[in-house]
Parts: C-alpha cells; structure tokens; sequence
C-alpha cells in the first residue's frame, strides 16, 4: 500500500467518524455548567512520568527516576517495582514495605514531577491539529485546553466536524465538537468539558 494511499483511507475514515454522532450534548465551560467541584480523582502514575521518590533520613536511597515504558521503576536496593496505575502514595507505601528488610522504619514519599498517566487518564488528540498527541488528563479540562495544548487547528482543518470519540457505560459514543466556531469565532458556548480517555478527531475539509 502507497503512504498516499495509505493518508487517504486515514483521513476517509476520519471524515466517516466525524460525519457521525450520538448521545446528548455535552455541558459546556462557557456557561459555567458540567464542572467539577472539588478535588479530582487520584492520579494515577504512567509511562514516561518522572518521580521524586524521598526516603525520609536516607538521601543516598532517594532518587528522581522515570517510569519505563514497561511500567516499573527501580530505586536503590529494590529493583522492578511495578508503578504504573498506582496512586504515588500507594506506590510510596509499597516502596516502604520493600525497604523494610534494609531500613528501619522507613518513610517514603512518592512526588510526581513530570506528568503523562496511562492512556485510560490521557486526552488523545489525533488529525488536523497543529500538533497531534495525547495530553495528560487535568480536572475540568476543556476542548480549549486541549486545542492550546496541540498548537491550534491546521489551516486544512474542518474543525467544526470535529469528534469527541468517549466510552460511556462501557459503549463508545461520538460527540460533536465545534471547534472553529470556538477558536475562530470566539463562541464558548462551544467549549466543552473533556473526560479521561476522550480521543478528540478533528478530520480535513474536504476542499
């Protein structure tokens, strides 16, 4: 198969997708409805974050260390300690529990200081945007968020067929989303709240 070839059953599946949606219209942030209040559900540590792992009188034990696409860490004297999709407090008690046989009463904090999450707590952003990549999740995330996050539309952009692809009660639903009426037109109402794992397709005009 030709890469030609290839982009064009890409963007024509694209273009499918956005062409259908389903469900009830999201709240929007523009109308101060939909929000969350309060504190967000715990972070959930993925591949490629960076943690500050602090042994609490033990410099030498502590360490900033990235998480392997594998999903372990290894610190000193405990190697291999599956770490993705723990909270980094339950990962900080872990850790304590395996420093146990070294250390006396070890105290173990676990800090993330450089975030990505698993896939299940990303914002996946794919097609016409300036810069398509997945985007750690954050409470009361917007499509607005998102879009600065990747730079904007492409000048080849149909943002307002855009797809907000979303699983809900287990069954995946498509959403749509108007982003060049919010970007270009300046109309929040068309700022939508994001969920954890939406996947934001924003297909390419036809013309």
């Amino acid at each position: 198969m030709t890469r030609n070839l290839a982009r064009a059953l890409q963007l024509l599946a694209l273009m499918v997708l956005a062409s259908c949606s389903s469900g009830s219209p999201l709240p929007s942030a523009g109308n101060g409805l939909g929000g969350q209040t309060g504190p967000g559900a715990e972070y959930l540590i993925g591949p490629g974050d960076t943690l500050n792992i602090i042994v609490w009188r033990n410099p030498e034990l502590s360490v900033t260390i990235p998480v392997r696409p594998d999903g372990r860490i290894s610190v000193p004297l405990v190697e291999d300690i599956p770490a993705v999709g723990k909270t980094p407090t339950g990962l900080a008690r872990e850790i304590e529990s395996k420093l146990r046989a070294y250390v006396k009463d070890p105290i173990v904090t676990v800090m993330a200081t450089a975030f990505v999450g698993p896939f299940t707590q990303q914002v996946r952003v794919i097609g016409e945007a300036a810069q398509p990549r997945a985007i750690p999740y954050r409470a009361n995330m917007t499509v607005l968020d998102a879009m600065i996050e990747v730079g904007g539309l492409t000048k080849y952009a149909a943002g307002d067929r855009a797809v907000i692809v979303r699983t809900v009660d287990g069954k995946e639903e498509n959403f749509r989303v108007r982003l060049s009426s919010l970007i270009r037109d300046g109309n929040v109402d068309e700022n939508v709240y994001l969920k954890a794992g939406d996947i934001l397709i924003i297909p390419q005009s036809y013309f």
